[in-house]
């Protein structure tokens, strides 16, 4: 049987790289699909790319708590209820020294990576123990258990949000839900390309070289390297994982 049969899954960030690549894993293992993002024309495309009707979409912010809300609503409205939350939109905010960074961009970035985690488990904790239990995953990163120069609004809230989930799992264990955090290491995704270009700007080719260079296993991952990790946890393979930090990194943070 497949994985996440009879499982309805939400998924944040849902037009990103790893968003849409969890949505069609999750999909093709059995699960129904309520992609969430800010941009509808984005998620359009992920659903048209997933190539299944378990596939939809909701246009919601994360930092917005009745956005929250209503694609909790929409996922017991389409599906029948909430088993898999994926709290997985982020932004990587901008490359600058702590003094030089713009306030305004430095809460931005806590209100989408640190609050939208947390609002997202605000409205799917009640729908979950409707069911009887479920998988919360956060996206956290390698950045979450290490320091980085230029770029500490962005390692703060992977920090922050491996407490959240330590937090969560403790209050989600007696309701049989588990929380987990995957950290993943540099993704072959639009961030990337951003991160990079702020990095080494003009010379975004050189950064990229820099950070393969610092990953035991010689690459950047594919989203679907880290979706998979996503899935396993998702699924009733992890009963009895919660509160873990789940590196999938290449072996850099080794």
């Amino acid at each position: 049987m497949a994985r996440l049969e009879g499982k309805v899954a939400i998924i944040t960030g849902g037009a990103g790289g790893i968003g849409r690549a969890a949505g069609r894993l999750f999909a093709a293992e059995g699960a129904d699909v309520l992609l969430v993002d800010v941009d509808e024309e984005a998620l359009i495309s992920a659903c048209e790319e997933a190539g299944t009707n378990r596939v939809s979409y909701c246009v919601a912010d994360v930092t917005r708590a009745e956005d929250n809300q209503k694609m909790v609503d929409l996922a017991t409205e389409r599906y029948g209820g909430v088993d898999v939350f994926l709290a997985n939109a982020g932004i990587e905010g901008d490359v600058a020294s702590i003094e030089d960074y713009d306030e305004a961009k430095f809460d931005q970035l806590i209100a989408v990576n640190v609050k939208g985690p947390f609002l997202g488990l605000k409205a799917s904790l009640p729908a979950m123990t409707k069911r009887g239990g479920g998988s919360v995953i956060i996206t956290s990163s390698v950045a979450g258990v290490r320091g980085a120069p230029n770029l500490a609004p962005y390692v703060t809230s992977k920090h922050a949000v491996i407490g959240l989930m330590k937090s969560a799992a403790r209050e989600g264990a007696p309701n049989r839900i588990r929380v987990n955090t995957v950290n993943p290491s540099p993704v072959e995704t639009r961030m990337m390309r951003s991160l990079e270009e702020g990095i080494a700007p003009g010379e975004s080719d050189v950064a990229k070289a820099q950070m393969v260079a610092n990953i035991p296993l010689g690459r950047y991952a594919q989203p679907d390297d880290i979706a998979k990790v996503m899935l396993f946890l998702a699924s009733d393979d992890s009963e009895f994982v919660t509160g873990s930090v789940y590196l999938a990194d290449g072996g850099s943070s080794a």
